[in-house]
């Protein structure tokens, strides 16, 4: 028989979905489901497919995960913003992105969801005296002057800002259903951007990233350039959004 605490303390525990947009990670999301539901049972899991044209929505369903299928693609952002209008439809309390690649530690989760308990989004921060993730040139060059701007808007120091391992309480769900871009980049600074400057606050707790646990990333001299320079023109564009008033939610 269950013990009657342990009942107690999951009932009022608060109502926690992870969200996972995924394109194409056949190779990949089984293995991403199985290690997330070894450690957190006792959350939702919803991937937000974002028009993969591989088998990823049969794979997530036979999982056991909620799926919910975009009929095409379109980008992170766009997942997203269907995640959190799931989790506020759905009346969650909190909500965490974590990649379908495996790059986000399980063990982490509830790492970056305690810092709700003092801001309304928490950032898993890659730079921040843990691990030994590591980025140069310009996608270095084009961190460090986000997470100096973002620092000076929010008043708390910040060393990663383009991390997608972050979560929302109630407040930053509505706020992010209210806005959040669909463009490069606008799922991690335009959004952040706009919900700092709307009155949300904002936290960061050290993280590891692990190495992508299939697939191969991207990364070329090239594609470091259009970062750097696709990301100082999304802060300039949120810079210049109007911002709202945001409405807390009890």
């Amino acid at each position: 028989m269950d013990d009657p605490l342990a009942i107690s303390q999951r009932t009022n525990a608060p109502k926690t979905l992870i969200i996972m947009p995924a394109w194409n990670e056949e190779e990949v999301i089984a293995s991403t489901l199985a290690e997330l539901k070894s450690h957190h049972l006792r959350y939702d899991i919803a991937v937000v497919d974002d028009g993969s044209l591989d088998s990823t929505v049969e794979l997530a369903r036979q999982a056991g995960a909620i799926v919910i299928p975009l009929p095409f693609n379109l980008g992170v952002g766009g997942a997203m913003r269907c995640g959190y209008e799931y989790a506020r439809r759905h009346g969650y309390d909190r909500a965490i992105q974590v990649d379908a690649d495996g790059q986000h530690d399980p063990q982490d989760i509830d790492l970056v969801l305690a810092g709700l308990d003092q801001a309304d989004i928490s950032i898993g921060a890659r730079f921040a005296q843990k691990g030994a993730y590591t980025v140069h040139g310009p996608r270095r060059w084009a961190m460090v002057v986000l997470a100096w701007v973002l620092s000076r808007l929010s008043h708390v120091r910040l060393t990663d800002v383009t991390s997608g391992f972050r979560a929302a309480n109630r407040t930053a769900i509505e706020q992010y259903c209210r806005y959040y871009p669909v463009e490069y980049l606008g799922d991690t600074i335009d959004s952040l951007v706009m919900a700092v400057r709307s009155g949300l606050t904002v936290t960061q707790v050290p993280v590891e990233m692990r190495a992508r646990q299939g697939g191969a990333p991207s990364n070329n001299p090239f594609k470091a350039m259009v970062y750097l320079v696709r990301s100082l023109f999304s802060l300039a564009i949120a810079l210049t959004q109007r911002a709202t008033s945001v409405r807390r939610s009890s």
